[in-house]
C-alpha cells in the first residue's frame, strides 16, 4: 500500500508514534514529520532528510547530542572542548544560528545568542532524530536558512513496559536512567529520566579538568477519542552545570506543549498547539540570562483526493530577563502560512508560502517550490527552490558594547537537485545544492561587533547510502561543500569543505559488533583564513550482548587511536582540546 492511498488515514496521526503507521521494512525509507509538518516518507518529502532511529541511538550510546550529528550529510560542527561545552552546528555551511532545533515540535533556543543549546540536549532520552537540510522558512519562519533538526522523545505504544540503565567509563563518567511507557485503552503515556555526570577533560592544555552534569526528564500523555480526535501534553527538561576555562554555568533548558487535533469532516483536520520553550543560564553566580519563547499555532489540513492543502497561522513572543540592560527585551512575530501538495501519476508538486510580521524588522515573505518525478519503480528525481531569512538576535542588536542596531536580517535563496534510488534492502541519495546568502550575520573582528557579510555563497554535493539485511547494517555519507565570502574570496570561518561518516553493524545471535568512522577536512578559525586547523579522522568501536532475557550490556570505545584534534581555538590561538580515547560500559534491563 503506497503512502498516497493512506495519506488521509494517517493525517490525524501526526502526533502519534510514527512506528504505528510505518510499514515493515521501512527503515531505509522511513516516515518523517519535520520537512513539512505532515507525515510523509523520506522520498515523498522532496527534501534531503536523514533519520537516526531508536535502534541506531541504542547501538551507539552517544554521550552528547553532537555525537549523533558529526559527519552526517551536510552537517558540520565545532565544540569549545568536550562534555557540555559551547557547540555550533553549521548545516550546509550556514551559521549555527541559522538552523532551528525542535524537541517534539517545540522550538528551543536562546533569544539572546540566537543559537540553540545543542550541548545540553541529552541524547539518552531521544527516540529518534530527523535532520532536514535546506531552507524551511516557508514552514517554520525565521532562522531556518540551513534547515531544521528535530529530536523526538518516546511516545507510548503497546502494553506498558519499563527499563532501567546504568553505566560508567573514562573521565570518571557515569549515568543512570529509567523510564516507562505504553498505552492503556485510549491513553498513551511515556515517562523517563536520566542523569549523566563526568569530571571532563582539560579543555586547555595544562589546566584542570572541566566537569559537566546533566539531569533530564521527559513526559507525555495523549488521550485518543473514538472519533479520531486527540488531546495531549508533552514536556522536556534538562538542567545541570558545566565548567569552562574561566568559570562555570548553571543551565536549564525545557519545553512544554499542549496540543489537540480534531477531524472537522472526513477530509478536514484541524490542530491547535500551545507551547513554551525556555533557555536559562547563570554564569559564575552573577551573569543571568533567561529566554522564554511562547508560541500558539493553528493548522488546517484539507484533503481533496490524493492532494493536500495546509493553511494556518502562528504567533510567537520572545522575552528576555537578564542582569544585562538590553535596549529591548521583548518582541513578537505573527506568521501566516500555506502549503499545497499535488499528485499527478508519478509526479508530485509541493508549493509553500509564508508571510511574517516581526516587531523588530517588519514584514518578510518566504516561499518554496519542489517537484518530484518517479522515473521508475526504484528511482526518483527532485528539484526544489526556496527562500529563507534569519532574524538578528537580541545580542546581535542590543548587547551593551557589542550589539549593532543597524544589522539587517539574513536573506537566502537555495536551489537543489536530488536523485534517490530505493530498493528492497538498499538506498542511495545524491543532492547538489547552491545557496546565496545576502547580509549574512557574522562577527566583525575589526569593529568588535556583529556585521553583515554582503554576499556569501555555499555550494556542495551530499551523498548518503545504506544497506540493511538481517545480519548487516551498513551506512555511509559524504559531503563536499564550498562556503565562501564572495567579496573577499575567503572560506567562511570554522567550516570544513569535506566530511564523511561510515557505519557498520554486524549481528551474530545475541551479540552485535559495530564501528563508526568519521573524517573531517581542515578549517580556518578566523574570517581572514590565517588560523588553520588541520583535518582529522576518528574510529569508534562498540559491542553489544543480550546476555539474558530483557538484559543487555554494551561497550563503546571512542577515538580508538587516541587522535589529538581541534575544531576551534581560544582568542589567544591555543586550541580547545577534545577527548582522546574513551571507553564506556552500560547495562540495561528492559527495552525503551
Amino acid at each position: 500500500m503506497t503512502y498516497r492511498r493512506f495519506r488521509g488515514a494517517v493525517a490525524v496521526a501526526c502526533l502519534f508514534p510514527l512506528t504505528a503507521v510505518a510499514d515493515e521494512g521501512a527503515e531505509l525509507n522511513p516516515l518523517v514529520i519535520t520537512p513539512a509538518r505532515t507525515i510523509q516518507t523520506v522520498d515523498q518529502s522532496l527534501s534531503s532528510v536523514t533519520v537516526i532511529d531508536r535502534e541506531a541511538l541504542d547501538r551507539q550510546q552517544p554521550r552528547e547530542f553532537s555525537d549523533i550529528l558529526r559527519g552526517r550529510p551536510g552537517v558540520d560542527l565545532t565544540t569549545n572542548g568536550a562534555y557540555g561545552k559551547n557547540t555550533s552546528v553549521f548545516l550546509r555551511g550556514t551559521g549555527s544560528e541559522s538552523t532551528i532545533l525542535l524537541i517534539n515540535g517545540v522550538r528551543i533556543r536562546s533569544a539572546t545568542t540566537g543559537g540553540a543549546p545543542w550541548q545540553f540536549v541529552p541524547p539518552q532520552l531521544l527516540d529518534r532524530v530527523e535532520i532536514v537540510r535546506g531552507p524551511r522558512s516557508s514552514v517554520y519562519g525565521a532562522d531556518a536558512v540551513g534547515g531544521v533538526i528535530q529530536g523526538f522523545t518516546p511516545e507510548g505504544e503497546g502494553p506498558p513496559t519499563g527499563w532501567i540503565q546504568g553505566g560508567g567509563g573514562s573521565n570518571s563518567s557515569y549515568e543512570l536512567g529509567a523510564g516507562v511507557s505504553g498505552r492503556v485503552d485510549n491513553t498513551a503515556f511515556s515517562l523517563a529520566g536520566n542523569h549523566f555526570e563526568t569530571d571532563g577533560i582539560d579543555i586547555r592544555e595544562g589546566e584542570e579538568r572541566k566537569g559537566y552534569d546533566n539531569t533530564a526528564g521527559i513526559g507525555s500523555v495523549r488521550q485518543h477519542f473514538d472519533n479520531g480526535a486527540s488531546l495531549g501534553v508533552t514536556g522536556f527538561r534538562a538542567a545541570g552545570n558545566t565548567e569552562f576555562d574561566t568559570g562555570d554555568t548553571d543551565y536549564v533548558i525545557q519545553t512544554i506543549g499542549a496540543s489537540g487535533e480534531v477531524p472537522v469532516t472526513a477530509n478536514w483536520f484541524a490542530e491547535l498547539m500551545v507551547s513554551e520553550g525556555r533557555d536559562r543560564s547563570l554564569t559564575d553566580d552573577v551573569s543571568r540570562f533567561d529566554t522564554r519563547s511562547r508560541n500558539i499555532r493553528g493548522t488546517n489540513r484539507i484533503f481533496i483526493g490524493s492532494h493536500e492543502l495546509v493553511v494556518g497561522a502562528d504567533y510567537l513572543v520572545d522575552d528576555v530577563t537578564s542582569d544585562i540592560d538590553f535596549e529591548e527585551d521583548s518582541r513578537d512575530n505573527t506568521g501566516v502560512f500555506g502549503q499545497l501538495f499535488l499528485v499527478s501519476g508519478p509526479s508530485d508538486l509541493q508549493l509553500g508560502l509564508r508571510w511574517d510580521d516581526n516587531e523588530a524588522f517588519g514584514d518578510r515573505v518566504t516561499g518554496s517550490a519542489a517537484v518530484g518525478h518517479a522515473v521508475d519503480e526504484y528511482h526518483r528525481v527532485r528539484l526544489s527552490y526556496g527562500t529563507a531569512f534569519r532574524a538578528p538576535s537580541f545580542n546581535d542588536l542590543y548587547f551593551p558594547g557589542f550589539g549593532n542596531p543597524d544589522l539587517s536580517p539574513e536573506r537566502s535563496q537555495t536551489a537543489e537537485l536530488g536523485v534517490r534510488g530505493q530498493y528492497r534492502a538498499v538506498f542511495w541519495d545524491v543532492a547538489a545544492f547552491q545557496t546565496h546568502v545576502d547580509e549574512l550575520i557574522a562577527f566583525d573582528a575589526a569593529a568588535g561587533a556583529p556585521g553583515n557579510v554582503e554576499r556569501a555563497r555555499i555550494q556542495g554535493v551530499e551523498l548518503e547510502t545504506g544497506r540493511l539485511t538481517a545480519d548487516w547494517d551498513l551506512r555511509a555519507a559524504v559531503t563536499l561543500q564550498d562556503p565562501r565570502d564572495r567579496d573577499t574570496g575567503a572560506r567562511l570561518p570554522r567550516r570544513t569543505t569535506r566530511s564523511a561518516r561510515l557505519e557498520i553493524e554486524r549481528r551474530i545471535g545475541a551479540f552485535s559488533l559495530g564501528a563508526t568512522g568519521i573524517a573531517s577536512g581542515n578549517r580556518y578559525n578566523d574570517a581572514g583564513n590565517t588560523e588553520r586547523l588541520a583535518g582529522f579522522g576518528l574510529l569508534n568501536l562498540r559491542a553489544g550482548w543480550a546476555f539474558a532475557r530483557n538484559w543487555s550490556a554494551r561497550l563503546t570505545v571512542d577515538n580508538v587511536f587516541d587522535r589529538e584534534y581541534a575544531v576551534a581555538q581560544f582568542f589567544d590561538g591555543t586550541p580547545y582540546n577534545q577527548t582522546g580515547r574513551t571507553a564506556f560500559l552500560s547495562v540495561r534491563y528492559g527495552h525503551r
